[in-house]
């Protein structure tokens, strides 16, 4: 019996040794080629003439309520909704390109959990999207989907941008460990 634990625990020790380091580069590379595309096409949707203008599109996706109240008019919003649009908008396509680069990992992981968290409320309750449910038989429900972009992200969280990102390199250079 000592022998089976004593192959287990190498076998795990070895597991430990080759995954664990590549873990976060796993998960930057599975939320590159599964969401960057995503959320960098969404984002595109709403800027308007220039970087600082939102198209009605984007208050339309952000605040749709307020948007067919206002009849689809830029006028019928305030610079708090500005604020809002744009700060979603900016976070659309700054969060996931500082997650894939490896850079302020962390936060941006946690912007990232924040902005899926509330994507997720806009979708439910201004959208009419079915939340869905775990352990049942549909696996594309939106609770499915989101669910395994957070566990991405909780990697990302817990484990930073690892040691092929820019947070490792600057790290190194700055006389750190990474």
């Amino acid at each position: 019996m000592n022998f089976i634990f004593s192959i287990y625990r190498l076998f795990e020790r070895t597991a430990e040794f080759i995954f664990l380091p590549l873990l976060p580069l796993l998960a930057r590379l599975a939320f590159a080629g599964g969401l960057l595309m995503f959320f960098l096409n969404s984002a595109r949707t709403k800027f308007g003439t220039n970087p600082f203008s939102p198209s009605i599109n984007a208050y339309a996706q952000i605040l749709p309520g307020k948007a067919e109240a206002g009849g689809y008019s830029l006028s019928a919003f305030s610079w708090l909704d500005w604020l809002i649009v744009m700060g979603g908008t900016y976070g659309e396509v700054l969060l996931p390109l500082l997650l894939v680069l490896g850079l302020c990992t962390r936060l941006a992981a946690a912007g990232m959990i924040v902005f899926v968290a509330v994507m997720t409320w806009v979708d439910i309750t201004a959208h009419g999207v079915e939340l869905g449910a775990f352990f049942n038989r549909h696996a594309n429900e939106i609770i499915d989907m989101r669910g395994f972009w957070v566990i991405c992200l909780l990697v990302l969280l817990a484990l930073g941008g690892g040691r092929i990102s820019l947070d490792a390199l600057i790290c190194r250079l700055k006389g750190g460990r990474r």
